[in-house]
């Protein structure tokens, strides 16, 4: 009997002795600097709008201008490129899209954002794939904030057959109607 408890006294010293780095490492985990993000919505029919994307943070840094430079292709997020999947057609600026399964990248300047829907799909959020797979270019509105927005957030409102996507961080929203079609 001794023996039996000695030997599974020194089985579960070893075994917790073993755990220890694995402990240790999941105490050290910092979470990711720009971690996953999620933005849906749904039509009045069920159908569906979902954007998936990295979410980068301020982290005291100047975005517009600094880190994402003005006129020039951005992945609009972090990490992988950031995922624009449709359940239906939609029309954005008059511009038919079918359902289907696209990237999404934009050119912001300090008045008026391009949104570059691209077909190009399943690549790093960088480099930019080129115009040869832009499906469209499309206008966003831009106004300002009235408080400052520490992590990019894209968000959709909706209503009815419209749904607004607006892409807020530090004091800017770009905002782009995107309408169902029949």
């Amino acid at each position: 009997m001794r023996k039996t408890v000695a030997a599974s006294s020194a089985l579960f010293a070893a075994l917790f002795i073993g755990a220890l780095p694995a402990i240790a490492q999941q105490k050290k985990a910092k979470p990711p600097l720009s971690p996953p993000a999620h933005a849906a919505c749904r039509f009045a029919n069920g159908k569906t709008i979902t954007v998936n994307y990295s979410s980068p943070r301020m982290r005291g840094r100047k975005i517009y201008g600094g880190l994402v430079p003005f006129d020039k292709v951005w992945r609009l997020g972090a990490n992988q490129a950031t995922t624009f999947d449709i359940t239906t057609g939609v029309s954005v600026e008059g511009k038919r899209i079918p359902a289907g399964n696209y990237t999404l990248f934009t050119i912001p300047t300090p008045e008026r954002w391009t949104l570059i829907i691209s077909k190009k799909t399943g690549e790093w959020g960088i480099p930019y794939p080129g115009e040869q797979y832009d499906f469209a270019r499309l206008p966003m509105s831009v106004s300002p904030l009235s408080r400052t927005i520490q992590d990019l957030t894209i968000s959709f409102v909706p209503s009815g057959s419209v749904c607004t996507m607006h892409v807020d961080w530090e004091r800017t929203r770009a905002s782009v109607e995107i309408h169902e079609t029949k």
